[in-house]
């Protein structure tokens, strides 16, 4: 009948090297305030040049609306959008100066705040999404006029309203599509992370708390006890 021996190795807090430095890092990053500003480059990255790209394209679109306001027939739509434009475009500046001016103050230590207000965090996917609904529905407003207009027979610059509405609309659409997809890619680059911990400790836990299970066979013992035997007789 077979028996079984087992051993039980020492327990070693071995690590493999790759998840040995993401605790380091993360323990470095833990310790220094500044770094929370810098956690993820690429996203913050992306979402600066969205909000400059924002920036510079509602800033012209509304002064290119306003300032042909004394060439044109109907001043008030073009007054209203570029004005609204102009605002949107003044929102996402004064965001990223606020964010710039936190940051060099160094008066925010919450993690939570940090993760909000830095580029690439909660408010700016949230900011582009308001900035792209307003845009879109300004578009839609544009539209509803025309149609009114055509319908009344006061169409003077209905093409070139027409024409802005739809671009308006395309605009804010554009943006709504890309937050949603920026967050799914966030959502599914987290849990890939979240998975990849889970795998990382339990494989930790495993090689701490593992059993070593020799089998040994009595064909195996036997043959032992002979070999014993004859090694004492020979001794004798």
């Amino acid at each position: 009948m077979p028996e079984l021996q087992l051993f039980y190795p020492p327990r070693h807090d071995f690590q493999p090297p790759s998840l040995y430095l993401d605790l380091l890092q993360r323990r470095a990053m833990e310790d220094q305030v500044n770094l929370w500003w810098f956690g993820e480059p690429r996203h913050s990255l992306m979402c600066y040049c969205a909000s400059v790209a924002l920036i510079l394209g509602l800033g012209l679109g509304g002064v290119c609306l306003l300032s042909t306001i004394t060439t044109s027939m109907s001043s008030e739509w073009r007054l209203g959008v570029g004005t609204t434009l102009c605002l949107l475009s003044l929102a996402v500046l004064l965001k990223q100066l606020l964010s710039s001016a936190i940051q060099d103050m160094n008066c925010v230590h919450s993690r939570r705040r940090i993760d909000q207000l830095k580029s690439g965090g909660q408010a700016d996917p949230a900011l582009i999404l308001v900035v792209g609904v307003a845009v879109m529905l300004c578009g839609t407003v544009l539209l509803c006029v025309t149609t009114i207009n055509k319908a009344s027979g006061e169409g003077d610059d209905s093409v070139e309203m027409l024409v802005s509405g739809l671009v308006l609309m395309a605009a804010g659409l554009g943006m709504a599509l890309a937050v949603a997809a920026y967050g799914v890619l966030v959502y599914f680059k987290r849990r890939r992370e979240q998975t990849r911990r889970m795998r990382a400790i339990r494989a930790r836990r495993l090689g701490r708390g593992s059993v070593r299970v020799f089998c040994v066979s009595g064909g195996q013992l036997n043959q032992a006890r002979r070999e014993t035997a004859s090694s004492r007789t020979s001794l004798i």
